[in-house]
């Protein structure tokens, strides 16, 4: 296993829809490992293709909560969600240094292949369901500074210009 270099905003990685894995192989598993030891190593709860360079619909997560365990998701996608929303302070390992309130759905019913390619139901809430709408979100270039107001993400965009690591001023 190896860990991977997270991406960080700016790049243009973030941004663009990543595309549907068409087989679960070995080298998608190996990627997978690469990825959980990486969201470990940083001390995340999820991590998403396009946070590592790869263009794919593949994320993990992990919401380090008793009785959880990491979930790998091959092709995620939200089928169903709830008409109630919570608020929750959300940061990002490819936006390090800044956190917002985000408003997400409080309860969601995710479909995927896990990592052997079988197919997965997931009825989330909490914290968990908070995850894998984040996650997912970066499978469609969407990042959490843009689920809030237009005014905190110039406040949040302009912190991040005098915060932003040394690799994201290239």
């Amino acid at each position: 296993m190896a860990r991977l270099e997270v991406r960080l905003l700016g790049d243009p990685v973030l941004r663009r829809k990543a595309e549907p894995v068409s087989e679960v192989t070995d080298e998608l598993r190996a990627l997978i490992d690469d990825m959980l030891e990486t969201m470990y190593a940083e001390d995340g709860v999820g991590l998403a293709g396009p946070q590592v360079g790869r263009g794919i619909r593949v994320i993990v997560v992990d919401p380090h909560e008793e009785g959880s365990r990491a979930l790998t998701l091959v092709n995620p996608q939200i089928l169903a969600a709830s008409e109630d929303v919570s608020r929750r302070e959300e940061g990002c390992l490819s936006v390090p240094g800044l956190s917002e309130v985000v408003e997400r759905w409080s309860t969601v019913v995710v479909e995927a292949l896990d990592r052997d390619g079988r197919p997965v139901r997931i009825e989330a809430d909490g914290l968990l369901a908070r995850i894998l709408q984040h996650e997912i979100d970066h499978l469609d270039g969407i990042l959490f500074i843009d689920r809030v107001s237009p005014l905190k993400r110039k406040m949040l965009l302009s912190k991040w210009q005098k915060i932003k690591p040394a690799e994201a001023k290239g």
